[in-house]
């Protein structure tokens, strides 16, 4: 059974920048899809970006493009979520969820593809 751990999450100014990993124990990324999403109080998960399964195909909000990166390492069986140029609106609790690689109809944004979630890491930008 997959199990995964966020870390990287604090406080931050706006402007600035914050990694965070996901550390997932399985024997090998390739067979899933893992996503990242954020939460504010009173407001729905929203998606954030996925790296897929064997091809490591990358996808993201529109929201966050240009400013986060996401990105694994096999090896580690981890994967980070670069945040550049942080904003206030980007404040909220970050998870990173495993969803099960080969979907013909995979919607990266769509909580119901993954089935494993992290307890999540606090991310607070301050203005």
């Amino acid at each position: 059974q997959v199990q995964l751990v966020e870390s990287g999450g604090g406080l931050v100014q706006a402007g600035g920048s914050l990694r965070l990993s996901c550390a997932v124990s399985a024997d090998t990324l390739n067979f899933y899809n893992i996503g990242w999403f954020r939460q504010v109080p009173g407001k729905e998960r929203e998606g954030v970006s996925c790296i897929s399964g064997w091809e490591g195909a990358t996808y993201y909000a529109d929201s966050v493009k240009g400013r986060f990166t996401i990105s694994r390492d096999n090896a580690k069986s981890t994967v980070y979520l670069q945040m550049n140029s942080l904003q206030p609106e980007d404040t909220a609790v970050y998870y990173c969820a495993a969803g099960v690689y080969g979907s013909k109809w995979f919607r990266w944004e769509g909580q119901y593809e993954y089935h494993k979630w992290g307890q999540g890491t606090q991310v607070t930008v301050s203005s």
